[in-house]
């Protein structure tokens, strides 16, 4: 089994639902960059800004569906309800079988990012403002619900909570000066 921890919802101390925790063993790559380094041109707001091509294996046992997000924590964002940095890529109702997604992927259920729109939106960091981490984050789930599109990262994210089974996630970089 794939699965090191997890630990179920949760009513934090201030009566608000917390997400689970579920790292896996699962491992995420992409052939377009070297974890930790620089996410080429190509795949960002200066670029072509298409999605990098991912790929994952030692997927959690029982997996029946994928989601795949990516996130800039170091976005200088807050928002009223706590959330903080830039949601760039929410994507889901990927099926088990599939363990990659090609470059520029327009398959499966896109979710709004906080660019607004549907979709892969590349890294775009403050000129100046120093290297920003982007969490190429893979989602296994147990079960393979068919969820509308649109989703924000944080409804994604309460609805697939329950079926959660592990994540893993390939950190990139990008800077502009």
């Amino acid at each position: 089994m794939h699965f090191l921890h997890y630990t179920p919802l949760h009513t934090d101390n201030m009566g608000e639902t917390a997400m689970a925790f579920a790292l896996s063993d699962m491992q995420v790559t992409s052939p377009a960059f070297i974890p930790g380094m620089s996410i080429p041109v190509r795949h960002t707001g200066d670029g072509e800004d298409i999605s990098p091509p991912l790929a994952w294996t030692g997927v959690p046992d029982g997996t029946r569906s994928f989601a795949v997000i990516c996130h800039d924590p170091d976005a200088p964002l807050v928002a009223p309800r706590g959330t903080y940095g830039f949601v760039h890529w929410v994507l889901y109702n990927i099926p088990g079988s599939v363990t990659e997604l090609p470059e520029g992927v327009r398959e499966f259920t896109e979710g709004k990012n906080d660019f607004g729109r549907a979709g892969y939106g590349g890294p775009m960091p403050p000129t100046g403002h120093g290297p920003h981490n982007y969490y190429f984050w893979v989602i296994a789930l147990r079960h393979a619900p068919q969820l509308p599109p649109g989703l924000s990262l944080w409804d994604l994210l309460r609805r697939i909570e329950p079926s959660l089974l592990g994540m893993n996630r390939l950190v990139g970089a990008f800077q502009r000066d």
